[in-house]
């Protein structure tokens, strides 16, 4: 029975004016040397610059030529706003203050995109031999997937950060629940490209 092979990647490192830094755009290329040999199916990415920057570098330096696709689901979005209930009260504080600006709009769409990823990029093939799919996005949508992976509450994405360019993998069976392969995994990049955007004292 064939596996679905995800691989989920969080954009290079962006500028103010939202393209690649030097660095992102060094991130993207050690990612895709690292990801170089695997047969892959297929690269998406999301609409925002960095996140299509990303992909165009990492899938030049892959062996097989794969087509690379826009994904509005793999876009940078809020993908749940938890009710007051769904969040532990000694945690509730924190998670409010950290979705406080999210409008009632935006966690609609948010949430319509969250569901769409969900549809369209997990669960298991019905084919032949397995599948490999890239799928460069952002912080949020990858820990949702990942959630979703895990069968966590719907809460549980907020705490779930991720890395520039850093790796997570999920296998997708026909005959059992889903594996995290990885998570957050950045051996392809050298210690000072790890991490970046994030503060001192939270980078590992």
């Amino acid at each position: 029975m064939s596996v679905r092979h995800l691989y989920l990647t969080r954009h290079g490192e962006p500028g103010e004016d939202g393209s690649l830094t030097q660095r992102g755009a060094d991130q993207a290329v050690l990612l895709g040397r690292r990801l170089a040999d695997l047969p892959f199916d297929s690269v998406q990415h999301g609409p925002l610059p960095r996140a299509v920057e990303t992909a165009r570098l990492v899938s030049q330096q892959l062996v097989s030529d794969v087509p690379v696709t826009e994904l509005d689901a793999a876009g940078d979005y809020v993908p749940h706003v938890p009710c007051r209930d769904e969040v532990a009260p000694e945690y509730r504080a924190g998670v409010n203050a950290f979705l406080a600006g999210v409008t009632s709009e935006e966690a609609a769409h948010g949430a319509a995109l969250a569901a769409k990823a969900v549809r369209l990029l997990t669960g298991p093939e019905r084919a032949d031999e397995d599948s490999h799919h890239l799928v460069v996005t952002h912080a949020f949508t990858i820990s949702w997937l990942v959630r979703h992976a895990c069968e966590a509450p719907p809460s549980r994405w907020v705490g779930l950060d991720n890395g520039h360019a850093a790796l997570t993998v999920l296998r997708y069976f026909v005959d059992r629940p889903p594996a995290l392969v990885a998570f957050n995994e950045m051996s392809h990049l050298p210690v000072e490209l790890r991490w970046t955007g994030f503060p001192a004292h939270m980078r590992l």
